[in-house]
Formats: C-alpha cells, sequence, structure tokens
C-alpha cells in the first residue's frame, strides 16, 4: 500500500506510530495488573509515537497489556513516557494517566526505522529494522478500544492503607479508523533498567508483529469517564509506583535500589 498523497510537505502530523507485540508469561502479567483488573492475553503492547499536543511535536512511548475490567475487554496502562513536562502532572491530575518523563528518539528515514526510549539515563527499548510489505488485512479498517488507567491518591502522612481519594478506574472510550499498517523487519531489544523495568518484570518470550501503524481517531466519540472502584486494601500493594507510571516501586523510586 502507498502511503497516503494529500500529506503537506514535512508535515509532522501525519507520522505513523511504530506498534510492537510480543508475548510474555501470564504469570508476569497477572503480578503487574491490580485486583479488580483480569488480565486476558499474555502479550504486551507497545507504542513509540510522536503526535501534536499543545502546539509541537511530543514524542512518547505506551506499554501496556490486555485487562478485563467489569467484563468489558480493554488495555491496561502501564506507563507513559514522553518528553513534554507540561503534559505529564496535569494528565495524572485530572485523569489518573500514568505518564513520565522519557527522551523518546524515532524516525523513519527510507526504509530505515529507529527508536530509542530513555529515562533517568537508563536506555530501556530500542529498535532498528527496515519496512516490509503491506499487514492491512491484520486490522480493520474501524475500531473501537478501551483503556484502563488508576486515579488514587494516598493520604497525607502515609498511613497504612489510607487514601485521600481511593483507587478508581478510569475507562478511556475511543474509536478510530485505520489509513494504513506497514510491516517492519526487525527485534525489539528490551534493556535492563530499575526505573522502567518491563525487561525483568515483562520479559520477551516471542515477537509477535513490529508495524508502522496510521490511524485518524474520532475525538468526537472519545470519552473519559469513572468506570468503578478498587478494593482500596487490595490494591495498596499498588499503590506506590515509580514515578507516575505504574510500575511497582518503593517512595516513588525503584523498589531495587540503584
Amino acid at each position: 500500500m502507498t502511503e497516503p498523497a494529500l500529506v503537506p510537505p514535512g508535515e509532522l502530523a501525519n507520522w505513523p506510530s511504530l506498534r510492537f507485540v510480543y508475548r510474555t508469561d501470564a504469570d508476569r502479567i497477572a503480578a503487574v495488573v491490580p485486583p479488580g483488573l483480569e488480565p486476558t492475553d499474555p502479550e504486551v503492547h507497545v507504542h513509540v509515537y510522536q503526535v501534536p499536543i499543545m502546539g509541537e511535536p511530543e514524542y512518547g512511548v505506551v506499554i501496556k497489556v490486555p485487562a478485563r475490567f467489569d467484563g468489558t475487554d480493554g488495555m491496561y496502562w502501564l506507563g507513559t513516557g514522553i518528553d513534554q513536562e507540561q503534559a505529564i502532572f496535569i494528565s495524572q491530575e485530572l485523569n489518573g494517566q500514568p505518564k513520565f518523563p522519557c527522551r523518546v528518539r524515532y524516525y523513519r528515514l527510507g526504509g530505515k526505522v529507529v527508536a530509542r526510549c530513555s529515562h533517568q539515563d537508563y536506555t530501556f527499548l530500542e529498535f532498528a529494522g527496515e519496512i516490509g510489505g503491506d499487514v492491512t488485512d491484520q486490522h480493520a479498517a474501524e475500531y473501537a478500544e478501551n483503556e484502563w488507567w488508576i486515579k488514587s491518591v494516598r493520604a497525607v502522612g502515609g498511613a497504612e492503607k489510607s487514601y485521600d481519594l481511593p483507587p478508581q478506574v478510569v475507562k478511556v472510550s475511543s474509536s478510530s479508523t485505520v489509513d494504513y499498517r506497514l510491516a517492519v523487519d526487525g527485534d525489539l531489544v528490551l534493556r535492563d533498567s530499575p526505573w522502567d523495568p518491563i525487561a525483568e518484570l515483562l520479559p520477551i518470550r516471542e515477537q509477535v508483529s513490529v508495524v508502522l501503524h496510521k490511524s485518524r481517531m474520532d475525538y468526537a466519540t472519545r470519552s473519559i469517564t469513572v468506570a468503578g472502584q478498587l478494593d482500596p486494601d487490595a490494591y495498596w500493594p499498588y499503590a506506590d509506583t515509580i514515578g507516575g507510571s505504574r510500575w511497582p516501586g518503593m517512595a516513588g523510586g525503584p523498589r531495587r535500589r540503584l
């Protein structure tokens, strides 16, 4: 498939995302998904992207796993690393979106595609590959997706199992139309990092796919709502995270000390 022709020269808003899917161990996913959400498939979905936010390009990486809440399938977000500070804290405070600061390098040059994600001086993801063929038959032209975020605030002073805002699940529903999906040949590399422990907690057992994915979201259908509550006592072991992510942490940093 040829890419859409009606693209203004140099227009960043028309960039595709680089999407990885790989299989890991089911018990590994169960260990990072809090009680009340039910893991479904032993897969990890990683998206590296660039989208225009607040009038400038935002480079980011999303890590998520399939999970069900209250009978509805969706994707539980473990973290969104971005390079725009202004969007991190407002997203956490308003909706519980698990954002944290991250350096992301991502580009396509001819047939070559490169991505690298770093946080706290640790590079935790690297990829270099070459464009392959069409894979549009592997994805519906139009599709809907639910995302699960967690909004929660522990009590001032840090009293055990006490909250100012008990954990609640935020449901983000959206629909999109696919423009194209191009296969990319190459292997995703996850590297050890105490700040982004994807390689340790969700190791790659089998790479399923790598694609350049270009879609258009229908923002008129996007909604962000509270879907329900989680048991606050059962959630307590998951409340302390690394920065703004949902990786398990200690006092806001890694559990495994540097």
